[in-house]
């Protein structure tokens, strides 16, 4: 697993808001695209437009925390306006300074499991 930190999150969208969230959305990955060490970006949304999951995947702490202030910076107080967290869980180890920017947003944290890891990617190596 390394140094990569992912996370989940859950959201429920407030009411009348699905579409200014997936504008947002868009806004968000196209930013999400532009940063060193972003290696997965993607939301999934119920389909009544109510709940949306988050997957993250970053390099390292380092990356995680530049997206995460860039993130406060651009659309931190327009995504509060049109969702609310229910969950955030926190994969991997993170660095002490991601984990009290983490700690912010009530994260739950799950360190791995022994050495027991594939990725595919692992093998193409």
């Amino acid at each position: 697993m390394g140094d990569r930190i992912s996370w989940y999150v859950e959201l429920a969208v407030k009411p009348g808001q699905v579409e200014n969230f997936r504008a947002l959305t868009g806004e968000m990955v196209e930013s999400a695209r532009e940063e060193p060490g972003v290696l997965h970006y993607e939301r999934f949304v119920s389909d009544d437009g109510r709940f949306v999951h988050v997957y993250e995947r970053y390099a390292d702490s380092a990356a995680a925390i530049a997206h995460l202030r860039k993130f406060g910076k651009s659309f931190g107080e327009r995504f509060l306006a049109m969702v609310e967290r229910t969950r955030f869980t926190v994969l991997g180890n993170p660095s002490e300074e991601l984990r009290e920017l983490l700690d912010g947003f009530g994260a739950t944290y799950l360190r791995p499991f022994g050495e027991f890891a594939y990725r595919a990617v692992d093998r193409a190596q």
